[in-house]
């Protein structure tokens, strides 16, 4: 698997690819954090608990306000093991799905110890953040996927039946690899969700769903996007519920005024496609990210999930300064979605200069080892 050259990365270029980097993993994480408190409520249970506009204001979930899930976790994971990706290419081992792998397994083991391990000199900066080892409701079938070192494949997947929506939520940092082809990153999402999600429609919804966020990262609009999801995904066997999905999720915008009802009937049993199709839903209609992000949450569906995947796609959309600053200040782990957004960006588009034949930053290469 390789990518494209980049382009070349002009100071304009730089400051709004950060900003889209930024707001889609702090939206992520916002709409993920918004959704927490109501998650498995269903819309009656949640306007007798806020009212009858339901959730409008973050609210408490695991002990405070601002409280993210599993999905965040693992999203920023995905970005740590992009980052490492990128920094292991130096050796000529470049395999992208391993170092996800790899990164996962990191993530699996902050839901085992009770605190970070600092004898594992490789784990790098983001395994010893403390509040990730928090354990916030991950799914049965993340725990089993990365309950030891085998690596699922499109071929051999791990949980050839799942196909709840984890995998597809933790892909939108693929999506911000844009010097690569698009086809190419459909190909490293499939892959990499079929670590854990192992049916078809999971990983090719999670390939729809990188490709999505790709295209917003590249400045498209969200219509624009989804069209090229629908011609990456035409061309692979078993894509026919993840299409339909996207498709009634472009036909639900036309028919009225947006509501819990609509939201709740494209979310459906709760699967990784009717959920990516909510979430780009949400987004079409959003009058702005605030809005999009309660339409993501006020639903009979699961809230967190929804809102995390419309999180992301606003954030890729409009960039960080769109999203809510009142939300963003009690956002659980902004530093940390900060800095290691920051460390992406800066990766993607000055890594020749922290690594390389030339010579390679030290300090670099503790925050990223290339084991």
């Amino acid at each position: 698997m390789g990518a494209t050259a980049g382009a070349v990365w002009g100071r304009t270029e730089q400051q709004d690819f950060r900003s889209r980097v930024r707001g889609t993993l702090l939206g992520l994480a916002v709409g993920d954090a918004l959704g927490a408190p109501v998650d498995g409520l269903g819309i009656d249970g949640i306007r007798e608990a806020y009212g009858a506009e339901g959730l409008v204001d973050l609210a408490p979930a695991f002990g405070r306000r601002g409280a993210v899930t599993h999905l965040t976790q693992l999203t920023l994971f995905s970005v740590d093991g992009l980052i490492r990706a990128q920094v292991r290419r130096d050796t000529g081992a470049w395999h992208p799905p391993t170092d996800l792998h790899r990164a996962y397994l990191r993530w699996a083991a902050t839901q085992r110890d009770w605190g970070p391990d600092l004898r594992r000199k490789d784990d790098g900066w983001l395994a010893r953040e403390e509040w990730l080892y928090a354990r916030r409701d991950p799914s049965k079938a993340l725990l089993l996927g990365l309950a030891d070192t085998t690596m699922g494949t499109p071929e051999a997947p791990k949980n050839p039946g799942e196909l709840g929506p984890e995998a597809a939520a933790r892909s939108a940092p693929f999506g911000l690899l844009v010097g690569w082809e698009p086809q190419l990153v459909v190909q490293l999402a499939v892959e990499c969700a079929a670590q854990t999600h192992g049916h078809p429609t999971a990983y090719l919804a999670a390939g729809a769903y990188a490709v999505i966020v790709h295209a917003l990262a590249l400045g498209e609009s969200l219509d624009g996007a989804v069209q090229r999801g629908f011609a990456l995904l035409a061309a692979r066997p078993g894509h026919q519920p993840v299409s339909d999905a996207l498709q009634h999720a472009l036909g639900a915008v036309r028919q009225g005024l947006p509501g819990p009802e609509r939201v709740a009937e494209l979310c459906g049993a709760g699967t990784a496609e009717s959920l990516v199709g909510a979430a780009v839903y949400c987004a079409l209609v959003a009058a702005d990210v605030r809005h999009g992000l309660t339409l993501a949450v006020n639903h009979d569906g699961p809230s967190a999930a929804t809102g995390a995947l419309t999180g992301a796609l606003l954030g890729a959309l409009h960039g960080e300064t769109a999203l809510p600053p009142a939300w963003l200040a009690e956002l659980e782990g902004r530093p940390t979605i900060l800095e290691l957004a920051d460390d992406f960006a800066m990766e993607m588009t000055q890594g020749s200069a922290l690594h390389g034949p030339g010579g390679s930053s030290t300090g670099w290469l503790a925050r990223y080892p290339r084991a």
